[in-house]
């Protein structure tokens, strides 16, 4: 019989970032404490939970510490080390596993696991030397991206091959000892989706709308909801986020992150085991938010209605915006005006520096077309805002 935890008890989170923090101040209207594990101190999560414990991912004394205070442990990153995790797993209660992490710290594995699930991703081909790259490329054709198989986000550790004359320079900058390498066809995409799909260890699932993504220079700048596609492309990758989310036997949330081609063609691009950034509008826009769906989910407890209550546009806070949106509060601009409603959040990082996030802010309104207005007046994103297509 699988564990109910119960409101009351002590919820250990790998990591200390604003994912934990809205995790856990979502998790303390339920009822249940925090105590989280991050190196630097201060933390995000640390500074809303009951204690911190200020030391590396993959110090097991300090994992040890977290399991002994803690009922149960989630991560609420993915690039903790699953040496720990699968340690805890057999030490303490971790109803994510570390078989879910192992998987997704490695885009091979990862996208195997997709297909195993009978989904579709874009084709690609593993990469061990530059022959390997010069016969992919011709396979694929161009262009194509290059990308490390563990460690990239954000656009890190990956390049774009517009021809076959880039391939040896691009090889030569990502490959080195331990480096696996992975080579994608790059998708003629309409629209980015993602679906944040919850799971409880009994095997109750349920999908939040699928949310339109635009990014900038490989950093989510907006999430869109409801996202601007046909209906039955929305279906159907809800369809896919719940088959991904069987097939691995997630346990909390997957952000299953999806191409759109047009048509029916829509393709998975990568997955993330815990709550997501393009999932941050269900805090204001659904019954249940994606960071109490989590708790819910972890605890084994019933999930929670994923509901969409109004449409609503996320903007992501980087650190080059995080100066000029707090001169835009301090002139009162977050007054509710138009119909659109801004509401903000700061994750409370120390140190603010350009293309870190640093913070959100939901504009929830009855349309939106005047939240991505009122994103473009706010003279914040300098003119990011008409980029609404595909970014490359």
């Amino acid at each position: 019989m699988t564990k109910v935890v119960l409101p009351g008890s002590t919820i250990g989170v790998l990591g200390g970032g604003q994912l934990g923090r809205m995790m856990a101040l979502a998790g303390a209207h339920m009822g249940y404490r925090f105590v989280t594990l991050d190196p630097t101190p201060d933390a995000p999560c640390g500074q809303v939970s009951a204690a911190q414990i200020v030391a590396a991912y993959d110090d097991r004394a300090a994992a040890r510490e977290l399991a002994r205070s803690a009922d149960v442990i989630t991560y609420e990153f993915e690039n903790v080390d699953s040496g720990v995790a699968r340690m805890l797993e057999q030490e303490s209660y971790v109803p994510q596993g570390s078989r879910l992490l192992h998987t997704t710290q490695h885009r091979l594995r990862e996208k195997r696991a997709v297909e195993e699930a009978g989904v579709r991703v874009a084709p690609y081909r593993q990469v061990e030397s530059e022959k390997d790259l010069l016969d992919a490329v011709d396979l694929l054709g161009t262009p194509c991206v290059l990308k490390t198989a563990t460690g990239g986000y954000d656009g890190k550790g990956q390049r774009v091959l517009h021809s076959e004359d880039e391939a040896e320079a691009a090889f030569a900058e990502l490959f080195g000892p331990g480096v696996d390498l992975v080579l994608e066809k790059f998708i003629d995409f309409e629209k980015e989706l993602s679906v944040i799909a919850a799971r409880t260890p009994d095997g109750e699932a349920a999908a939040f709308p699928a949310a339109e993504n635009v990014h900038v220079d490989n950093i989510l700048h907006l999430s869109i909801v409801p996202a601007r596609v046909p209906q039955e492309v929305q279906e159907k990758a809800t369809e896919m986020a719940l088959s991904v989310a069987e097939s691995l036997g997630v346990a909390g949330l997957v952000a299953v992150e999806m191409f759109w081609a047009g048509g029916d063609e829509l393709y998975v691009n990568e997955l993330a085991p815990r709550p997501h950034n393009s999932g941050h509008y269900t805090i204001e826009a659904c019954v249940t938010s994606q960071f109490e769906q989590h708790v819910r989910a972890i605890c084994n407890l019933p999930l929670g209605p994923t509901t969409l209550l109004t449409p609503a546009v996320m903007v992501n806070v980087l650190g080059e915006h995080l100066e000029p949106l707090i001169r835009l509060i301090e002139k009162g601009g977050m007054r509710s005006r138009g119909g659109v409603t801004p509401k903000v959040h700061i994750y409370g990082k120390a140190e603010s520096r350009p293309k870190r996030k640093m913070g959100h802010v939901t504009l929830v309104a009855d349309d939106v077309d005047p939240a991505l207005a009122w994103i473009e007046e706010a003279g914040i994103w300098e003119g990011q805002v008409a980029k609404t297509g595909p970014v490359r």
